[in-house]
């Protein structure tokens, strides 16, 4: 069956389809920016009391979500904590997660002369001092690798970086949503620094760190054909590719975060000591392997101190059944052979 246009059932079916995602995308993005009209016009204290009253609806509401958070939160602290107080964590995650977003709303950065401009009493400049030490390494090598957990306010430390004058490269996965993806990579790129998408990143980020680029990630997500190593304690997958680079190019990497404190204009900041690659490691897989272990390590220690701050939501443990990432090397992970 065809209509006037020639066209078939199933291609009908089809644009009725797409013209319901986009319809859907479109009423996202309009709720989208009502919400950051709405975020302006509050208190910080304000704001942050209401994110805490959302966070408590996205808990009740989002099952699947409030589901992994526990298990995650029981598998990383299951010993220490009782079911209340996992629970108790779990509800205060989801106000963080709703938190970085309302403050990102709320600190609209501008960069004028090379320069970061705040257009609210949001500042960075508390944490300039202590991140001048990551700076020091960027200069002395030439660029390296940082990396952050999807603790306290992952999307200021671009804006940190850019204060005190290091290029970096951020790798950012791209929304679903094309309409909110436009919106929100216009603040992302409002920071001065380069963005690269997820997807065969590895291109552009051998490219940028031949030029003396830093670069950023977020390697705390399960990556489908990376490596076993443990998180918590359990095995979990985790992506190779700053350790790859780090031993590819002979750069550090750097575990950095800026996480919240009482005063809702104030982060604390962390920066890690170097992890250096050796370069009289024969074994290359082996070298790779340790560095990630490391960088697993300092994120921990990070995350322990503010848990409350970290995206438990994330399926953190998620198995896939999908061939490693190096299993065309002549020497696999040990770590890779378990079921």
């Amino acid at each position: 069956m065809f209509d006037r246009a020639g066209r078939g059932v199933g291609e009908l079916n089809m644009a009725k389809k797409k013209g319901k995602r986009k319809a859907v995308q479109i009423a996202e993005c309009v709720a989208f920016y009502a919400a950051v009209t709405l975020a302006r016009l509050l208190p910080v204290r304000v704001l942050r009391a209401l994110c805490g009253l959302l966070g408590r609806i996205l808990y009740a509401v989002a099952r699947s979500r409030r589901k992994i958070a526990i298990e995650n939160i029981r598998t990383a602290f299951g010993a220490t904590m009782s079911e209340s107080q996992i629970e108790r964590l779990a509800r205060q995650s989801c106000k963080a997660f709703l938190l970085t977003a309302a403050e990102m709303i709320k600190s609209p950065f501008r960069v004028k002369e090379g320069k970061i401009l705040s257009d609210s009493r949001y500042g960075i400049d508390h944490l300039e001092h202590l991140f001048k030490k990551a700076k020091a390494v960027h200069d002395q090598y030439g660029g390296c690798i940082f990396v952050t957990p999807h603790l306290g306010n992952w999307e200021l430390l671009p804006h940190v970086s850019a204060q005190i004058g290091i290029p970096l490269a951020v790798v950012i996965r791209p929304l679903d949503n094309p309409y909110l993806e436009k919106a929100i990579l216009s603040s992302r790129i409002g920071s001065g620094n380069l963005m690269i998408p997820k997807a065969n990143a590895m291109f552009y980020l051998d490219r940028v760190l031949r030029k003396g680029v830093s670069v950023a990630m977020l390697p705390d997500q399960s990556h489908s054909k990376g490596l076993r190593v443990e998180f918590f304690g359990k095995s979990a997958t985790v992506t190779p590719i700053p350790a790859l680079l780090a031993v590819k190019h002979g750069r550090p990497v750097l575990v950095v975060a800026a996480c919240r404190t009482e005063d809702p204009f104030y982060f604390e900041g962390f920066v890690s000591d170097p992890i250096l690659p050796d370069p009289g490691k024969g074994d290359e897989t082996s070298e790779i392997m340790r560095i990630t272990r490391e960088i697993n390590t300092k994120m921990e220690e990070i995350i322990t101190r503010f848990p409350e701050q970290y995206l438990w939501m994330h399926d953190r443990w998620k198995t896939s059944r999908k061939k490693p990432v190096f299993a065309s090397h002549k020497t696999r992970f040990a770590e890779q052979e378990k079921p």
